[in-house]
């Protein structure tokens, strides 16, 4: 039987407050710490703890085949001391403080559907540590334990109105280091070769590769040059997030940003970073999307939405695999990486039974292809 409410509150407490920056290894220990007692608490079941370059993962194993895999993450947008300013809170049926929607609620949502599923012992859960700063030590441990599994529910945060996010964009990052030569700005700014002036046309030619494609971005974001006011700026890096619905428009734009000439005479431009997440494209999601609908119908959440969405998750790598991939499947509630940040508390009960019978349907069957 799913947690009552009161359970899944506390559960969701004891995750926000302990707080569990990106890249502070010692916080996410602490981290995972009390998540490794709240998965005993929920099931019966001790996971494991493992770490790559430092970074602390959690895995609960399935225990019989065949098996559904729930991909979730730890790690937050914010820092250390943020608890202080926007503490955990309950009021008017909503939860607030840092990590809330994203993704702690989920995570919650996930052990209470473990915890409820009379086919728990077929579903794994796998929780990284830095899904927001591009999975580089998750990514290998997805791959490494995604293999062979039915399906995977990605407990991010729903969409608007609690649908299922059944696409996601791509996602490029790209870091670009643009060399010049210093000189005198007033005496002889001739002799200097610009690299701000170089950074500008970089700029410039981001902007117009994002051609004609529906919905593909390409964004400059970070952006920095020279050391003084009166010197011809020698050294500049600038940072783009690119965004697409299709690989194949990810790769055309990677292509063309690595055979780029520099516009400026003498300019150099070292391109950095590269493809980070393949998109999860709807045609991948849609019979495990479909089944969850009717789920949904059938445990009182009424009619439910699904939606393409412009952000990334750890699901783009298992759909990119061929594995159906459920997204969105977290709570209710919005404000992602806001102060304002918040989940309706009603949705973690629900949401979590819905997730345990999506879980048995599959188990039974139910992502078999139809009958001809």
């Amino acid at each position: 039987m799913t947690p009552p409410k009161h359970v899944l509150v506390d559960a969701l407490q004891a995750l926000v407050e302990v707080e569990t920056p990106s890249g502070n290894l010692e916080a996410l220990n602490r981290g995972f710490d009390v998540l490794e007692s709240l998965v005993v608490d929920f099931t019966g079941r001790h996971p494991s703890i493992d770490r790559v370059e430092g970074v602390p993962y959690l895995y609960l194993a399935p225990t019989r085949t065949p098996s559904i895999l729930i991909v979730g993450h730890l790690d937050t947008v914010w820092p250390i001391g943020t608890l202080t300013r926007i503490p955990f809170s309950v009021s008017s049926g909503r939860a607030r403080g840092p990590g809330v929607f994203d993704m702690k609620a989920g995570l919650v949502i996930a052990l209470g559907a473990l915890a409820g599923s009379s086919v728990a012992d077929h579903v794994g859960l796998l929780v990284t540590g830095d899904e927001e700063t591009g999975s580089r030590t998750g990514r290998p441990v997805i791959e490494r334990h995604f293999a062979g599994v039915e399906a995977v529910f990605v407990p991010e945060g729903a969409a608007p109105g609690g649908g299922l996010k059944k696409a996601r964009k791509g996602v490029g990052i790209y870091e670009f280091a643009i060399h010049g030569l210093e000189s005198h700005a007033g005496l002889e700014p001739e002799r200097g070769i610009n690299a701000t002036v170089e950074m500008g046309a970089l700029i410039a030619d981001l902007l117009t590769l994002q051609g004609n494609a529906p919905g593909t971005t390409v964004t400059p974001t970070k952006a920095s040059s020279g050391v003084t006011a009166n010197t011809v700026p020698a050294d500049a890096t600038l940072y783009a997030d690119v965004r697409a619905w299709t690989l194949a428009d990810l790769e055309r734009i990677d292509k063309a940003l690595r055979e780029r000439t520099p516009h400026v005479p003498g300019a150099a431009v070292t391109v950095g970073g590269g493809i980070n997440r393949p998109p999860l494209e709807e045609d991948g999601s849609a019979r495990i999307v479909e089944l969850a609908r009717r789920a949904a119908q059938d445990v009182g959440m009424g009619s439910i939405e699904a939606v393409g969405v412009g952000g990334a998750s750890d699901g783009n790598f298992t759909a990119a695999a061929g594995i159906p991939t459920l997204d969105g499947v977290g709570a209710a509630g919005g404000g992602a990486h806001t102060r304002d940040e918040w989940v309706d508390i009603d949705s973690l009960s629900v949401r979590s039974q819905w997730l345990a019978l999506v879980a048995e349907r599959i188990i039974e069957g139910g992502l078999a292809p139809a009958s001809p």
